[in-house]
């Protein structure tokens, strides 16, 4: 057994199977202490929801966060941002511009104040009319010279974040912060919001097999071996994956 480094969305991926989570909690913290593994946890959730899920759920501490979609970064239990990252987030980015850019659309609706973070601006956009705007508001964005990306998942829910903010960005960060190789980093996900810490990756992923069908599609036109798509659900998942990848015995 070598150490990895373990890196998951929560919601609908390590979060949802209660007898995997306890399973996979038992496997992780045997791992942590014999042979020095880490866990992070990559989330949607801003720090305030990430918290209300601790209360909910028995998850295990983590060694590190990313939280709001990759663009806030929390070291060694801190809970100040990582200025490190914070600091490259804010080339070329100007929040309320966007927010005003934003604003000429009448189908996107604010998230709670909650999820409304520095290096994040946040909307619900129905399915329905998404295909529609989310083109045209990327055309607005950048005719303002906003160097931006736009990530949608779950049918719902639209993040506007700098460029170089994702999950699979602010997991390179912390790898390289961690000192932990590509082939011993594991990511782990089920929503277009996690896509980007699968898309031309060096690290293995896995994704779980309740996964949504935007990550689904996008999985079986990019084959890759270095992926693994899970039968399980949610944690049952990763360890399955886990296992095919010999991390864990079998």
């Amino acid at each position: 057994m070598i150490p990895f480094l373990l890196i998951t969305d929560l919601d609908n991926t390590l979060v949802g199977d209660d007898a995997a989570l306890a399973e996979l909690n038992h496997q992780l913290d045997y791992h942590r202490k014999e042979y020095g593994s880490q866990l992070v946890y990559s989330t949607g959730r801003s720090v305030t929801l990430y918290h209300r899920l601790t209360t909910e759920q028995p998850l295990l501490e983590p060694d590190a966060l990313i939280l709001s979609v990759g663009t806030e970064v929390y070291l060694q239990g801190s809970d100040i941002p990582n200025a490190e990252w914070a600091d490259r987030l804010s080339q070329n980015w100007d929040r309320e511009l966007v927010v005003a850019t934003a604003a000429h659309f009448a189908d996107l609706t604010s998230q709670p104040d909650s999820e409304q973070r520095p290096f994040k601006v946040s909307y619900f956009l129905t399915e329905a009319v998404a295909g529609e705007v989310i083109p045209q508001l990327e055309v607005l964005l950048k005719d303002q010279g906003l160097d931006v990306q736009l990530i949608y998942s779950g049918g719902l829910d639209l993040d506007i974040l700098p460029r170089q903010a994702n999950k699979g960005q602010a997991m390179t960060f912390l790898r390289e912060t961690l000192g932990i190789s590509p082939s011993q980093t594991i990511a782990c996900g089920d929503s277009g919001n996690d896509l980007a810490m699968f898309a031309d990756r060096p690290e293995r992923g896995i994704i779980v097999g309740n996964a949504m069908p935007e990550l689904l599609e996008w999985h079986y036109a990019n084959p890759n071996g270095d992926r693994y798509l899970a039968q399980a659900h949610c944690a049952g998942g990763i360890l399955e994956g886990l296992q095919h990848f010999g991390f864990l015995a079998v």
